[in-house]
């Protein structure tokens, strides 16, 4: 590392550092004081996100039918590295795995029992449940994803640049990303990461307690989830320890086999035509109210705009928050896609993948309340999903399975973000040293912790929305500074073109007069 490296990672662990100190000591003042941040940034600060949310959409969509489609992230001669089949297995692993596990039942029904607007438990409030979870899951997160990687990707396989937040702010601010403006982004950046992914890594604790519970009668209690923490934090560190091309890919493809496994299992074994027949009514209710949904706010009425702040304000937040991290690692993977392949397949397969995935998990959610009576929206965020495995055939198996499955998605998770944490840190170097790896494994554990302990669920939103504000302002730029590098790579490609052209028009007039 130079000495500019140095800053940014010595700057970084020292604030993390201080931040965990703090919880360590006064964990109560701390939680007073992430409630009163997180109050005034959602009533501040939600028209805000929203707008920037469905800016990124389009922008997205742009970027498709645009004239830099088939530009290739890469050099013209770049194969991708990975098949698309491994590609699409990390992108999820690395996304949102366990956030699909967590929320899988629980928010469906919690929309379908308490919607933003109108009567709850009915018929409507089911698909409009499964419709507000399409717009959380959706286009909009994707988006947000596919723009910063495709930042990132351009940058660092197109212009040789470090694998870096700030490099992508090079078309629009030059040689000055190099000092401290760009430290100054790479500190924002690695601070999101962090407690974005900590807020995936106290979920993932919750629900492996959880389960373990259920089938095992472990407690459900802050004490057993620091021991799972510490078990798992051995494991995903000796992942880290084996590389990109090893620990992640293999875990990768775990998961998504055994996702793949559990989700077939789930519509097997719950109500299969009701579930199909649902997936068909909210995708269509989704796509012809996404526009209306992701700009909604309701000044009007304070239990809608409740719900707009503490559901899916909170959620362009996180996905935000979780930009360096998982954009910088689907660019990692992304290298000689074309942007129109690149941006098409980010936006639309994890999009239709989700839908289906919560329509099976939360549709069965809602058929068990909904047509036999049963208190699904009465549990606990954590133990929703294991309350429905007790009422299908192989609960037992399906929770072992689950339990499996979180834990893969927790190391996964980890590992990927101690990946990425030790490039923003590092320079952007492609493998960072495993001292720097395990530094920031054990740094993330004990932020999530400290969270968790200061505020619980609430304390890790709050680190998420604050954390997510100023780097929402840094990714607004990086668009405009993608556009602007995008430009300057096809006049000079048409330059080029011109020139040769040229030149073979001068051969065949030469070629002529000797004749």
């Amino acid at each position: 590392m130079d000495k500019s490296d140095r800053s940014v990672f010595k700057v970084s662990v020292g604030i993390a550092a201080l931040f965990v100190l703090i919880g360590v000591l006064i964990p109560n003042q701390l939680g007073q004081a992430m409630v009163v941040a997180q109050s005034f940034v959602l009533e501040s600060f939600g028209w805000f996100y929203q707008l920037v949310a469905t800016f990124f959409l389009i922008f997205a969509i742009y970027m498709i039918f645009s004239k830099f489609g088939k530009i290739k992230l890469g050099k013209e001669d770049a194969k991708p590295e990975f098949s698309r089949p491994t590609w699409f297995a990390m992108l999820f692993s690395a996304g949102m795995g366990i956030g699909l596990l967590f929320y899988g039942v629980a928010e469906p029904i919690a929309h379908f029992a308490s919607p933003p607007m109108g009567e709850g438990s009915t018929e409507q409030s089911a698909i409009m449940g499964m419709r507000y979870t399409w717009l959380h899951w959706g286009l909009h997160a994707w988006a947000i994803y596919a723009m910063v990687a495709l930042a990132l990707a351009y940058q660092k396989f197109r212009k040789d640049a470090p694998g870096l937040m700030s490099a992508t702010l090079y078309p629009v601010l030059g040689e000055k990303v190099k000092g401290p403006i760009g430290q100054t982004v790479d500190v924002i950046a690695v601070f999101a990461t962090l407690f974005g992914v900590a807020a995936s890594l106290g979920l993932g604790s919750q629900q492996i307690n959880a389960g373990l519970e259920y089938l095992i009668g472990i407690p459900n209690n802050f004490m057993v989830q620091m021991l799972i923490m510490g078990i798992i934090t051995v494991l995903f560190i000796i992942s880290a320890n084996t590389g990109i091309s090893r620990g992640i890919k293999y875990l990768s493809n775990i998961n998504m086999s055994l996702a793949t496994l559990l989700l077939f299992a789930m519509l097997i074994l719950g109500p299969t035509l009701f579930l199909l027949n649902m997936f068909t009514t909210s995708l269509g209710s989704y796509v012809q109210n996404v526009a209306l949904m992701g700009l909604r706010l309701s000044p009007f009425d304070g239990n809608e705009a409740a719900f707009t702040q503490g559901w899916t304000v909170f959620y362009w937040a996180w996905w935000i928050s979780w930009t360096p991290f998982v954009g910088m690692f689907i660019a990692r993977v992304s290298k000689g896609r074309t942007i129109r392949e690149f941006t098409i397949a980010v936006l639309l397969v994890p999009t239709l993948v989700c839908g289906l995935w919560f329509t099976v998990f939360g549709g069965t959610g809602i058929y068990l309340e909904l047509i036999q009576g049963l208190n699904v929206s009465g549990q606990g965020l954590e133990t929703a999903l294991f309350y429905v495995y007790q009422h299908l055939p192989f609960g037992i198996v399906l929770s072992i399975l689950t339990v499996a499955l979180i834990t893969t998605f927790f190391v996964t998770s980890a590992d990927s973000a101690t990946f990425v944490l030790g490039m923003l840190t590092t320079g952007g170097q492609l493998n960072p040293n495993n001292r720097v790896k395990v530094t920031w494994g054990i740094i993330l554990v004990a932020s999530t912790l400290v969270l968790m302990a200061s505020g619980g669920l609430a304390g890790l939103q709050t680190a998420i929305i604050v954390s997510a504000l100023p780097l929402t302002i840094i990714i607004l730029i990086m668009c405009y500074g993608l556009v602007k590098g995008l430009n300057k790579d096809l006049k000079e490609q048409n330059k080029a073109k011109d020139i040769t052209a040229v030149n073979k028009k001068e051969k065949k007039i030469v070629g002529k007069t000797a004749i």
